[in-house]
């Protein structure tokens, strides 16, 4: 996933944070823009490029 990001976006400022209890969150300036915890389900291929060129970026 991290890489799929950094394809879409060459200057993209990925950073993997390690977490406990099954969290899985992609946040973008503060904003969480994908929660596991929300979803019940990890991203599919391709789906947070897609949430972030949703969300104008």
């Amino acid at each position: 996933m991290e890489d799929e990001i950094r394809m879409a976006y060459e200057n993209a400022d990925v950073i993997a944070l390690p977490s406990f209890g099954g969290i899985f969150d992609v946040e973008v300036d503060g904003k969480v823009i994908f929660s596991k915890k929300e979803t019940n389900r990890f991203p599919n291929p391709g789906e947070i490029v897609d949430l972030l060129k949703q969300a104008g970026y």
